[in-house]
C-alpha cells in the first residue's frame, strides 16, 4: 500500500463512479486530489518541470484549495473529464489555439506520471475503437458477432443475405449526438430490416451486425484481477434490442464468471494496457458468452447502486497497490 502517497482522481464534477472511489479512498484514509481538466486553466494551476537527466516530470498542481506534488502522486485515476475552458475575452480562433495548448499540457504532463493508472488516456483512447476491439477480441479468445463496416448498399444487402437473419445497426464511434439541447441524444442500437437498405447508407459508414440470440446480458466490469458479473434481462422488446433505451424494462442480478472469459477479458485488456474496462456480452440459451464491444471509461456507479458489487472497493484497491 502506498501510505501516504496521494492519487489524483479526474473526472468531471458530476460523475458518481469518481464519487464512490473518492469515498472509498477517504474511508482508508488515502490523500485525494480532484480535478476536472475543465478548470484548466482558469481555476487551476501547473506548474512542471524536467531537468537534465531526471526520470520524470516534477511539480505542482494547484486548484487554490488542495495542491499535489507531481513526483509524490502514486496513482491515477482518470475518468472522462472536460476539456480546458479558455477565458471568454480570448477571442477566436486564439481561444481554440489555447484550448488545445492547455489540453495537450495538462493530459501529456499528467500521463506521463510513472505511476498505476485506470486508465491512462493514451491507452484509453485506442482502446475505444470499436473495429479494432472485435480483432483484438477474436485474439484474445471471445467469440463475436459476425459484423460489417460499409457505405455501400450492395455489400450491405449481400452481407444480409449471408447471415439470412436478423440484423442489428449500432455507431461505430460514440453512441451520442449533441444538438444543442440540454440533453444530448443517443443514437441506439437498432434492428436492421434488409428490405430498408436503400442508398442513404451511401450518407456515412454503418456498423452492421448479426442479432445474437440471447437470454440475456452480461456489463462485465474489470478491475485489475477482479471481475463482476451484472445480468440484465429484459422484458420489453425496446430494452432486448438495446435496454439503454428502456432501463425501466430490465431486471438486474449478478453471475459467477466463467473462468475462460474471465481470462480472456485479462487477455483482451492487457493488449490495450488496461486496468479497468466496462464489457458488454450477450448469452445465448446454450450458455455462450458473445462479445459486443469493451468501454474502457464505462459507468459503473449504477451497477454497484442496484447490485452490491464492490465494484468501488476493487478501485480503491488497485490504486493503492504497491
Amino acid at each position: 500500500m502506498r501510505a501516504g502517497r496521494p492519487v489524483l482522481v479526474v473526472a468531471e464534477r458530476l460523475d458518481a463512479s469518481a464519487d464512490m472511489v473518492v469515498d472509498q479512498l477517504n474511508q482508508r484514509g488515502v490523500p485525494v486530489m480532484r480535478y476536472d481538466a475543465a478548470q484548466f486553466p482558469q481555476a487551476l494551476t501547473l506548474t512542471a518541470t524536467h531537468g537534465a537527466g531526471e526520470a520524470g516530470w516534477r511539480g505542482l498542481l494547484d486548484d487554490g484549495r488542495r495542491s499535489v506534488r507531481l513526483e509524490e502522486v502514486g496513482a491515477v485515476y482518470h475518468r472522462r473529464p472536460g476539456r480546458p475552458t479558455i477565458a471568454d475575452n480570448v477571442p477566436e480562433p486564439y481561444a481554440t489555439w489555447a484550448r488545445n495548448q492547455a489540453d495537450a499540457a495538462l493530459l501529456n504532463v499528467v500521463s506521463a506520471l510513472p505511476v498505476r493508472w485506470i486508465n491512462n488516456p493514451h491507452d484509453d483512447r485506442l482502446a475505444s475503437h470499436k473495429p479494432q476491439q472485435l480483432v483484438r477480441a477474436v485474439r484474445a479468445g471471445f467469440r463475436v458477432p459476425r459484423s460489417i463496416i460499409t457505405n455501400d448498399p450492395d455489400a450491405a444487402r449481400a452481407f444480409a443475405r449471408e447471415v439470412a437473419g436478423p440484423l442489428i445497426c449500432k455507431p461505430v464511434l460514440g453512441g451520442r449526438i449533441d444538438t444543442g439541447a440540454e440533453r444530448r441524444l443517443m443514437v441506439a442500437t437498432h434492428a436492421l430490416n434488409p428490405a430498408d437498405v436503400d442508398d442513404s447508407l451511401r450518407l456515412t459508414a454503418h456498423y452492421i451486425q448479426e442479432t445474437v440470440p440471447k437470454l440475456f446480458e452480461v456489463r462485465l466490469t474489470v478491475v485489475g484481477d477482479s471481475a463482476f458479473a451484472c445480468t440484465i434481462t429484459a422484458t420489453t422488446e425496446a430494452a432486448h434490442t438495446d435496454w439503454r433505451t428502456d432501463p425501466h424494462g430490465i431486471n438486474l442480478g449478478t453471475a459467477p464468471v466463467p473462468g475462460p472469459v474471465a481470462a480472456a477479458a485479462r487477455r483482451f485488456m492487457a493488449s490495450y494496457g488496461l486496468a479497468f474496462g466496462a464489457f458488454d456480452f450477450g448469452v445465448t440459451p446454450e450458455g455462450d458468452w458473445v462479445f459486443f464491444e469493451c468501454n474502457p471509461a464505462g459507468t459503473w456507479a449504477w451497477v454497484e447502486s442496484r447490485t452490491g458489487l464492490p465494484i468501488a472497493a476493487a478501485h480503491a484497491d488497485y490504486l493503492q497497490e504497491t
